[in-house]
């Protein structure tokens, strides 16, 4: 069932409306659990698009195994989704830094007011996220230090590559998975892909291991795929690697791939004089999660994230 949680009229004489789709099991009787999938609070990031449309077509197939609720928010921020743009247009405003809103607020204030109010209750909430166009990320969830006890018996259900624990833009205090996770409501940030591209491989797996953990939690009863073991940052540490000088960047290894202290990671080159400015090679072993797709960069930019100091464990996500 499509409802409507929130419609706010604007300026220029139309509405701002969220919706989300209710799918409830046959014959419930009000005591049923429920699992929030959300998506879309940045308006470039089209992964959890997908998610949410496989969620519905797989239930929708097999509504006997249901045994809960599911809500499904594809659209979080309809008007950065309609331009694929990340922030709210013209507010130039970050969804994810105004939460938990206010009902006496500006216009997306009372909207994100409007979704906190509409998920509190459910036994867990999964915010997917995709990264921007200039990095891709492989399937992971990112989890709060502050919440971590809670939520890693959850994260390790999820059929991802990876748990990052502690990562920045996870435990600002102004996100959607901050005040859920102090509302009570468990909270799992999902994150994979690329900005403005959908990755089916990667929903696809997302979703098996959301059918997983909702096997778990007693809200499905029908088949579901094994998952994989993620691998959990706690057990090494995340390097950041970064451009020294603006150019071209030439990566020389694979996403999502092992690599040895030594291997090349790639090149920044100097298209106009046709030499290479910087030779970039990896300190330590260590698995490569975040790669760089977007060619050009300035001094500093990311370039990529390595998982390092895992003994053992990385053929789990080759």
């Amino acid at each position: 069932m499509i409802e409507t949680i929130c419609s706010i009229e604007l300026p220029v004489g139309e509405n701002l409306q969220i919706k989300k789709n209710r799918i409830t099991c046959e014959n419930a009787t009000g005591k049923e659990g429920r699992i929030v999938i959300v998506s879309g609070i940045h308006g470039d990031e089209l992964e959890g698009q997908y998610v949410c449309y496989e969620m519905t077509r797989r239930l929708k197939e097999h509504p006997e195994y249901l045994k809960g609720i599911v809500d499904l928010y594809p659209a979080v921020n309809p008007l950065g989704m309609d331009l694929a743009q990340r922030n709210v247009p013209k507010l130039e405003m970050d969804m994810n830094r105004i939460f938990p809103g206010s009902t006496e607020g500006a216009v997306m204030e009372r909207a994100a007011a409007a979704l906190v109010d509409d998920i509190v209750g459910a036994d867990i909430c999964i915010d997917v996220h995709a990264s921007d166009k200039f990095v891709k990320e492989i399937p992971q969830v990112r989890v709060s230090e502050d919440f971590a006890k809670r939520l890693l018996p959850f994260a390790k259900l999820m059929n991802v590559d990876m748990i990052w624990l502690n990562a920045t833009a996870t435990v600002h205090e102004s996100t959607l998975a901050h005040t859920m996770n102090m509302l009570g409501v468990p909270t799992l940030v999902v994150e994979m892909g690329l900005g403005t591209r959908i990755n089916r491989s990667y929903g696809n797996q997302v979703v098996d291991g959301i059918f997983y953990l909702m096997r778990e939690m007693g809200l499905w009863s029908g088949p579901v795929t094994e998952v994989k073991q993620p691998l959990v940052s706690t057990d090494g540490e995340v390097e950041f690697i970064r451009a020294g000088h603006s150019g071209i960047f030439l990566p020389s290894i694979e996403h999502h791939h092992r690599i040895r202290k030594g291997d090349k990671i790639g090149e920044i080159i100097d298209v106009l004089t046709g030499t290479v400015t910087q030779e970039i090679v990896a300190q330590k072993d260590g698995l490569v999660f975040t790669l760089r797709e977007y060619p050009f960069v300035y001094e500093g930019a990311l370039l990529a994230r390595i998982l390092t100091g895992i003994k053992g464990g990385f053929e789990r996500c080759l």
